[in-house]
């Protein structure tokens, strides 16, 4: 079922044609593991969809990271869907975790560190018997070489998956320039970050085989970027990518305290900060694990994708929608689509956020008048949520709110 919803979503063109060729080589390269944690930053999220405890929120799931940190928030409902199983299978897990491993430090153990064979025995002893059969069949399955799929967590987690090799495979390319990506992790100051950037990232982007990589369309598709999406970052970049992409790096290495960001731990090192734990997702810090531990009935999950789900939705049912970077897969149709369901889903008061490759919003270009018009932009708090979004991957963050009736 996940293989059919993501080609609906993705595949656009014929076969015959270079751009179907390259969706369905992305089709097939998403199909498995992609992302180990969700790379949109929750505070940034939580304070433009401003949760209240009534609040009945419904989001893509990813790698399940701020399905957890949105509980934090203390919304009535949380409601993940995703196209990926392996994604569902992964906010399952976690959610399973949080109820009934024994402790924080079992926890943490299991995700913070997400490396030690003790999680293993953690897995068998307290989490496969409270897993549903499809989920339970998923991390039971063997895979060549490896055994069990839950054994990423004994060889750490955060090198598995589309995204962690790719990561992976950018530190291999600074060590072959001389370079190592993990130094930004041991900065204590901006100055510090700044200088450490200045000396061991930038000098990268000279490089004419980085500079060739970032003009490769595939070499995004190990990003989770399908082609649509690159194009408009392709667009944003002025024709070059490699320019766009340093920029980037540049504010996610700069910008934020390192001990804080764990969006910067992971790109530099595929890690969090295990001894100190600042630079861990919320949901990893001990105040927050136990508040939200309590709260997990709240969730449910479902393979699907947003359109179909919210089409079997009664009127004004939610409140809170996000929408990841979707929208940037998507042609109008599928924009319209989606944004009518949404429309006739949302309760008085509701809002929507997104993510874009490039800067702008696609909806005033892509959406009929009669759906726009129930929507407003909120172009200043958008501009300021965008700017202390720690993750800074992309290009634009949106915000919208249904107008009164």
């Amino acid at each position: 079922m996940g293989n059919k919803l993501l080609k609906e979503a993705a595949v656009n063109h014929s076969l015959t044609s270079k751009r179907g060729v390259l969706e369905r080589l992305f089709t097939l390269m998403f199909q498995g593991f992609v992302y180990n944690q969700i790379w949109e930053d929750p505070t940034v999220d939580m304070a433009a969809l401003r949760i209240t405890p009534s609040s009945r929120i419904i989001t893509i799931a990813s790698g399940g990271c701020n399905v957890m940190n949105y509980l934090a928030a203390n919304p009535a409902r949380v409601i993940a869907v995703d196209l990926n199983p392996n994604h569902i299978a992964l906010t399952r897990l976690k959610l399973a975790a949080l109820s009934h491993l024994p402790n924080y430090e079992d926890f943490f153990q299991f995700f913070g560190y997400a490396n030690t064979k003790d999680n293993r025995a953690k897995y068998d002893t307290f989490l496969v018997d409270r897993l549903d059969e499809t989920t339970r069949k998923y991390w039971e399955k063997s895979i060549p070489l490896r055994g069990r799929r839950i054994n990423m967590f004994a060889r750490d987690l955060y090198r598995y998956g589309l995204l962690g090799r790719f990561l992976g495979v950018l530190q291999t390319v600074a060590r072959f320039h001389g370079k190592r990506l993990n130094d930004m992790l041991t900065a204590r100051t901006p100055e510090e970050q700044r200088a450490i950037f200045n000396r061991t990232i930038a000098p990268l982007f000279d490089s004419a085989f980085v500079k060739a990589l970032s003009k490769l369309p595939v070499s995004f598709y190990a990003l989770g970027i399908p082609p649509a999406q690159y194009d408009e970052l392709n667009k944003a970049s002025g024709g070059d990518p490699a320019g766009l992409i340093r920029r980037r790096i540049e504010k996610l290495a700069c910008d934020f305290p390192i001990s804080e960001n764990y969006f910067a731990w992971q790109a530099f090192g595929r890690r969090y900060d295990t001894e100190d734990r600042g630079a861990v997702p919320a949901y990893l810090q001990e105040e927050t694990y136990n508040i939200i531990r309590q709260r997990t009935d709240r969730v449910e999950t479902h393979l699907a994708s947003m359109t179909d789900f919210l089409a079997e939705q009664p009127v004004q049912c939610l409140d809170c929608y996000v929408l990841l970077d979707a929208q940037d897969w998507m042609n109008e149709e599928q924009i319209t689509a989606l944004w009518r369901q949404i429309t006739r889903t949302a309760a008085p008061g509701a809002r929507v956020i997104f993510r874009t490759a490039g800067p702008d919003s696609p909806l005033e270009k892509k959406l009929p008048a009669d759906v726009i018009a129930h929507w407003q932009y909120d172009a200043v708090n958008a501009q300021a949520y965008f700017d202390a979004d720690r993750s800074s991957i992309y290009g634009g963050f949106h915000v919208y709110a249904l107008k009164g009736v």
